[in-house]
């Protein structure tokens, strides 16, 4: 599954600590999440979502071999 965390965080000037905040996580949750290395919770990814003011669909996209 790949996700745009990286992008949304650029496009709104939000670093990875910024948003660990918002969602109540630890920045390396953040950085583990965005590098494919840790899958969010549904609770969590939707909280990402809100965060940027887009889908979950839109942030997360699955790939052929999901």
């Amino acid at each position: 599954m790949k996700n745009t965390i990286k992008v949304e965080r650029a496009r709104i000037n939000l670093s990875q600590q910024d948003l660990a905040e918002r969602t109540q996580v630890s920045r390396q949750t953040i950085h583990s999440i965005e590098s494919g290395k840790f899958m969010p919770s549904c609770i969590l990814a939707i909280k990402i979502a809100r965060v940027f003011g887009i889908s979950v669909e839109d942030l997360f996209v699955l790939e052929d071999d999901d």
